[in-house]
């Protein structure tokens, strides 16, 4: 039998903090939404000004980054280099960058998902949180 690395609430508290951190000193206002390597939501929080859809978008990009195991940008690339039949991939749904997996040994733990700013902004505040807890 394997063990496996799983996030656990510390885990997440110091992600959303870091996440938090990198936005607000940007000045972004977006939606953090943090997952578990199944994709179920373990945080969410919507800042001051974050448009409303975010909070929609965002836990769509962490689950699709923790499922796929590999950050959404690369959905979103592969449906833009013209494979539109990738849009009826089974439970992922949010083919847009910024939702970044959390990967530790080579093992998805969860994912990070970020909406509210220029994706690759949400994408540099899913990473920023992300290194709170994994180095490397």
């Amino acid at each position: 039998m394997q063990t496996k690395s799983v996030l656990e609430l510390s885990d997440v508290k110091k992600i959303a903090a870091a996440a938090e951190a990198e936005a607000l000193k940007n000045n972004w206002a977006v939606t953090i939404a943090i997952v578990d390597d199944g994709g179920h939501l373990l945080h969410l929080v919507r800042l001051d000004g974050a448009p409303p859809i975010s909070a929609h978008i965002a836990p769509a990009k962490a689950n699709t980054a923790a499922m796929g195991r590999r950050e959404s940008k690369v959905y979103e690339d592969v449906i833009n280099g013209g494979r539109i039949s990738f849009l009826s991939a089974p439970y992922l749904k949010g083919f847009l960058e910024g939702g970044v997996p959390i990967l530790k040994d080579g093992v998805c733990l969860g994912a990070v998902g970020v909406s509210g700013v220029k994706s690759n902004e949400d994408a540099q505040v899913a990473r920023a949180g992300i290194a709170a807890i994994v180095t490397g």
